[in-house]
């Protein structure tokens, strides 16, 4: 296979790094698009032989050169390059969210359905080996009929406040972190249940975050960014993106080209998404959902149970128990990857019984060795899979149509229905 990138940030590494290495004989890169040619060169040195690049008003010339396009541009982009390439019958493997609202789910199905190429939703959240294990044990009816779920997701002041640094801090860009950040969460539930969203209501806010804000608390004149700010170093809410050799290649040192500032300042003007959401959801199967993303916790991970008409299942999960001053201001420190005092723990709590605790596989690499089987399965094909972990459009319909439906019911304060398999707005 000839693939092509479109969108050269720091999340197309993971591919353009996989087909250098374990997966080189799935195919080669035969092209980079992106609006700025910094990137690109950089992404061509990582690679280490002549690629062609382009611009995106050149993608019609990507696509005479691949047989597949990779998409990891800002989301609000998205659905122009996955139509422009199933239009051509290019596969096309997309980042998530697949888009950012309904127009773009409306805009992709129908280019999807008219094709003869394949579309991938990268959902690696799928392939943790504790998701699994989740998936798992309620398609076998451990807990009987699922009734209700209860999902809460926090966000530390390293992972959450770095939305309200980059381009996601635009709604237009990234519709919000109920579609960007939760498409994960609610596919995983859509995906945990093999169920589909029919109501979702919504209540959110941006209570912490913003200039507003700052001023509410008496956080005193604040920078426009991290860069040649006089705090740098020890204030924790400016990032050092010098300090990271890959994101000042990537980002500083292309500012000249397009004026995009990696480091803005999380308490500054123009900020348009939410930092406090709670949704309702209710599927197809009746079961309901209770969820809430914060994104100024000073802790990261997540917990979600289940109730069911035999017992009830709770997954516990710290990625980073707390988080140290460094680690804010210093981006190299920042991995979550045995982070101290993470822990994850899957508890299957029988009526009359004490917990069982369940084992949880771990794997290699990322994610427990989850991102290695989702390379796999995007580069040499998913194969039997019992879990059906590989998403497709409507897959990706249905978490971005969760998260813009909760959108839609925060803004007007009434719940919104979806209809056909939780692919429309009724």
């Amino acid at each position: 296979m000839k693939y092509a990138f479109v969108g050269l940030g720091h999340r197309a590494q993971m591919y353009v790094d996989a087909l250098l290495g374990d997966w080189r004989d799935a195919g080669t890169i035969v092209a980079l698009c992106d609006t700025n040619r910094t990137r690109m060169d950089y992404y061509v040195e990582r690679i280490g032989q002549k690629v062609p690049c382009f611009a995106p008003d050149e993608f019609d010339k990507v696509l005479e050169l691949a047989d597949a396009v990779i998409v990891t541009t800002v989301d609000a982009t998205h659905a122009t390059y996955v139509c422009a390439a199933l239009d051509a019958g290019r596969d096309v493997i997309v980042e998530k969210p697949l888009t950012i609202d309904a127009d773009g789910c409306a805009a992709i199905a129908a280019a999807a359905e008219r094709s003869s190429g394949k579309l991938i939703v990268t959902f690696n959240y799928r392939y943790s080996p504790r998701n699994s294990a989740v998936r798992r044990l309620l398609k076998e009816g451990a807990i009987g009929e699922v009734t209700s779920v209860h999902f809460e997701w926090t966000l530390d002041t390293i992972h959450g406040a770095d939305y309200f640094r980059r381009w996601h801090r635009d709604r237009a860009n990234s519709g919000g972190l109920l579609v960007h950040k939760s498409t994960h969460h609610f596919d995983l539930v859509n995906w945990w249940l093999d169920a589909a969203p029919e109501m979702v209501f919504a209540q959110t806010g941006l209570r912490f975050y913003g200039a507003e804000n700052a001023r509410k608390r008496g956080l005193g004149e604040r920078p426009e960014r991290a860069h040649g700010a006089p705090g740098l170093g020890s204030d924790p809410w400016l990032l050092d993106i010098s300090a990271d050799e890959r994101l000042k290649r990537l980002y500083l040192d292309a500012e000249h080209e397009d004026g995009y500032l990696r480091d803005q300042d999380v308490f500054g003007e123009g900020i348009t998404i939410d930092d406090n959401m709670s949704v309702m959801v209710r599927y197809t199967n009746q079961a309901v959902m209770t969820y809430s993303l914060h994104a100024h916790a000073p802790w990261e991970g997540y917990r979600v149970a289940f109730n069911g008409t035999a017992c009830r299942l709770e997954l516990d999960v710290v990625e980073r128990e707390w988080t140290p001053v460094h680690a804010a201001i210093d981006p190299s420190a920042a991995s979550k990857e045995h982070a101290t005092g993470s822990s994850e723990r899957l508890l299957l709590r029988r009526h009359w019984s004490p917990p069982e605790e369940i084992p949880i596989e771990q794997g290699a690499g990322g994610h427990g060795g989850g991102d290695r089987l989702l390379l796999n399965d995007v580069f040499r094909g998913p194969g039997d899979d019992p879990l059906a972990r590989q998403a497709g459009y409507r897959d990706g319909i249905r978490s971005v149509l969760t998260g813009h439906a909760a959108n839609v019911s925060a803004r007007t304060g009434a719940p919104v229905l979806l209809g056909d398999d939780g692919t429309r707005v009724l």
